[in-house]
C-alpha cells in the first residue's frame, strides 16, 4: 500500500510543497532597490504586510468580497441544485452539462460580457433609461465585482450542492409537507440540514476561489479597487518586491484557510441549530 501512494506523494511535493516551501523562504529575505532582493531570515516583509492600514483594508475588502459571493451563490445555487438532483429525465447529463459550460469560457472573456452589461452606456443603463432612470454607476464598484465573481464559481455551488441534495430521501420531504410544514419550512428544517456536507463544502470551495480571484476584480473593480491577488501580483511583477510580495501571498493564504474554517464552523453551527 505505501508503494501505491508513493507517486502521488511524490508528485505533490514536487509541484506543490516544494514551490511553496521556496516561495516562503523567498518572503524571509530584504529587499532591495539595486540587488532586488538580499539573502536573509527575517519577519519584517510579514510585519508590514500585517501592520500597514493600506493592506488591512485591502485584506477587509478582500474577505468582504469573498462573503458577499459565498451568500450570494448559496442563494442562487439552492433552486437549481434541487432541480437537477430531483430530475428523473433522460436529459438531466445534458443540463449537468450546460451548468458547466460557463466554465469553458474564460474569466476575461466572461468579465468583458459583464463590463458590456454593466457600463454607463450598457444594457442594464439602457433598460433603466426607458423609464427615465440613470444612468448608474455599476462597473467598477464592488458589486461588480461581486456579480462577476459569482457568475464564475456559481457553477461549483450548483454541482456541489446537486451531489448532496440527490442523496436526501425523498420521503423525508413527503413526510414533512404531509405534516403541513410549508415549502420553505421544508427547506430550512428538514432539507438543508441533510445537505449540510454539500452547503459546507460548496462555500468553502466558493470562498476559497473568490478570495483568490485575480482577472474578475481587476476589469470589473478597476484601477481603484484593491484585492489581495491583484496585489500580490503587483508587488512581483510591477514593483519587483519578491520578499514582499511572498509574505503578501502567505497572508492571503493564511487569511483564507482561517476563515475557510471560521465559516465551515459557522455554516455548521447554524445548520446544528435549525434541526433544533
Amino acid at each position: 500500500m505505501p508503494l501505491l501512494v508513493l507517486p502521488a506523494t511524490l508528485l505533490v511535493l514536487m509541484l506543490l510543497v516544494m514551490p511553496m516551501a521556496g516561495l516562503f523562504r523567498i518572503s524571509l529575505n530584504q529587499y532591495s532597490p539595486t540587488e532586488l532582493m538580499v539573502s536573509a531570515l527575517t519577519g519584517q516583509n510579514y510585519l508590514n504586510a500585517i501592520a500597514d492600514p493600506f493592506y488591512q483594508k485591502i485584506l477587509l475588502i478582500t474577505v468582504g468580497v469573498a462573503l458577499g459571493c459565498t451568500l450570494l451563490c448559496l442563494a442562487l445555487a439552492i433552486a437549481p441544485a434541487y432541480w437537477l438532483a430531483r430530475m428523473e429525465s433522460r436529459w438531466k447529463s445534458a443540463f449537468m452539462i450546460l451548468t458547466l459550460f460557463p466554465l469553458l469560457v474564460g474569466n476575461v472573456v466572461r468579465a468583458a460580457g459583464w463590463m458590456a452589461l454593466l457600463n454607463t452606456d450598457g444594457v442594464i443603463n439602457a433598460f433603466f433609461g426607458l423609464f427615465g432612470l440613470g444612468p448608474f454607476q455599476l462597473l467598477y464598484t464592488p458589486l461588480a465585482v461581486i456579480l462577476g465573481t459569482a457568475a464564475v464559481v456559481l457553477p461549483y455551488m450548483i454541482l456541489t450542492l446537486a451531489s448532496v441534495i440527490e442523496s436526501v430521501p425523498r420521503q423525508t420531504e413527503e413526510a414533512a409537507a404531509n405534516l403541513g410544514a410549508r415549502p420553505l419550512t421544508v427547506l430550512r428544517r428538514v432539507l438543508l440540514p441533510q445537505a449540510a456536507p454539500g452547503v459546507l463544502a460548496g462555500s468553502v470551495l466558493v470562498f476559497i476561489m473568490a478570495m483568490n480571484a485575480y482577472a474578475t476584480p481587476v476589469l470589473l473593480g478597476g484601477p481603484s479597487f484593491r484585492m489581495l491577488a491583484p496585489a500580490v501580483y503587483d508587488q512581483f511583477v510591477r514593483v519587483g518586491n519578491w520578499p514582499f510580495g511572498a509574505a503578501l501571498a502567505f497572508v492571503l493564504l493564511f487569511s483564507t484557510l482561517a476563515l475557510s474554517f471560521f465559516v465551515s464552523f459557522a455554516l455548521a453551527r447554524s445548520l446544528r441549530a435549525k434541526t433544533n
